[in-house]
């Protein structure tokens, strides 16, 4: 048995949760989402839990049953309290700024990139500390824009320069200072 599937999904207050064969409708304070899933897969609603359950131990079957109960948290999670992904920008005269709700980045290109916000997502810019915050209530949805936003301008190995995630570490590089130490 799945350790992850077998763990009933805790619903909060403020959440409506509302199951249909395998369409999942899930509807909060940060907004609302619904997910269709995999006939396998059971999913059943009882005193406020959502539990999963699996008819067969296939390994397809198996494999869906933790992933449809981590989904279904995520959901539930996300427009109880949102999702928040956190980037940096390192080098001089990288930035960005806020122009009404659209992210306009400065990176060293000849122009600033402009990326508008997809339905359900936010950003907030701290231009003391160059972070930019994208924050909404799927989580899917945050990760790719957050990934977009990175591969802007992703870090270069030699001087880690360019726009990468809060705490992520940069493999470095030697430069050509390095290359000819040891030769005599």
């Amino acid at each position: 048995m799945s350790r992850i599937g077998r763990l009933p999904v805790i619903v909060p207050a403020g959440v409506q949760i509302t199951i249909e064969g395998q369409q999942v409708h899930v509807k909060g304070p940060k907004g609302e989402m619904q997910k269709l899933f995999k006939p396998e897969i059971g999913i059943a609603l009882e005193a406020s839990q959502v539990i999963v359950t699996r008819g067969s131990d296939e390994p397809r079957i198996r494999a869906l049953h933790g992933t449809t109960r981590a989904i279904i948290n995520s959901m539930i999670t996300g427009v109880s309290a949102g999702f928040t992904k956190v980037l940096e920008i390192d080098g001089v005269g990288y930035r960005a700024e806020m122009d009404g709700k659209t992210l306009v980045i400065y990176v060293g290109y000849s122009h600033p990139v402009r990326m508008e916000p997809p339905e359900g997502i936010s950003f907030d810019v701290e231009t003391k500390t160059r972070q930019v915050k994208v924050m909404g209530f799927d989580k899917e949805l945050v990760g790719q824009v957050a990934a977009n936003i990175r591969e802007v301008r992703p870090p270069e190995p030699y001087k880690g320069k360019g726009i990468h995630y809060l705490g992520e570490r940069i493999r470095r590089k030697a430069g050509k200072a390095a290359k000819g130490k040891g030769k005599k």
